[in-house]
């Protein structure tokens, strides 16, 4: 069967991947709307675009993390021996996804993350869906990352550097987390070299999708994750 796009107005909910091809676009149009986006996570999908319309991807393969498989090298272990930086969570989302819109990251040539994404995703933070995990040193913002959290899964979508290896940290420290309170996986979307480096792999979109769905039926951690 050949694959289907979808042509979405404002309100629409975002069909499901199965007869989508590996490009994996499903989707065009809709908008951001909490309710819209929450829907889309947890069908596997999410939005990716530099300017309107909006592009829904559920890609194929799809690169995810589980997090007893996270991997940390010898160099970044020695980084967090040292202690040189503060992890904290939820304290200071805006700022994250500010500088993940504005910092150049190895691998990605521009960024998606326009001023309809941030304030979307700001909306969806205080709803309790979106969370950022921080880095500070001496008080200051020093890398971080943020992404949506749905039952047992969490959806990672853009992460920041300002000093060696703040990044890193913050993913390590995020996924230690998620392990600690059972998750099931994290999404890293689409391969990176960074990613498979600790420990994500390519995953058939039908493989995900019947892992998300065991995900989904644990309970969604809504809410603050500062405390």
């Amino acid at each position: 069967m050949p694959a289907t796009i979808a042509f979405l107005q404002p309100g629409d909910r975002v069909p499901n991947p199965d007869q989508v091809g590996p490009h994996g676009l499903v989707a065009v149009g809709g908008d951001l709307r909490p309710a819209t986006l929450i829907d889309a996570y947890g069908k596997g999908i999410f939005p990716w675009y530099e300017q309107a319309p909006i592009l829904w991807f559920s890609p194929d393969p799809r690169m995810v993390l589980l997090p007893e498989e996270l991997r940390i090298s010898r160099s970044v272990r020695r980084a967090l021996h040292r202690s040189l930086f503060e992890v904290r969570f939820d304290t200071a989302f805006d700022r994250v996804i500010a500088a993940c819109a504005a910092v150049a990251r190895p691998e990605q040539s521009g960024t998606w993350i326009n001023a309809d994404m941030v304030r979307a995703y700001g909306v969806l933070h205080r709803h309790g869906y979106a969370h950022s995990c921080e880095v500070w040193r001496d008080g200051r913002l020093a890398g971080g990352l943020y992404g949506v959290s749905l039952g047992g899964a969490f959806f990672g979508e853009s992460m920041f550097s300002l000093e060696p290896d703040a990044s890193k940290v913050a993913f390590i420290r995020l996924v230690e987390r998620l392990r600690d309170w059972s998750f099931a996986l994290v999404d890293c979307q689409i391969h990176t070299d960074h990613l498979a480096r600790f420990g994500a792999r390519e995953l058939p979109r039908d493989q995900f999708l019947h892992s998300l769905a065991g995900a989904l039926r644990l309970p969604t951690r809504r809410g603050s994750w500062s405390t």
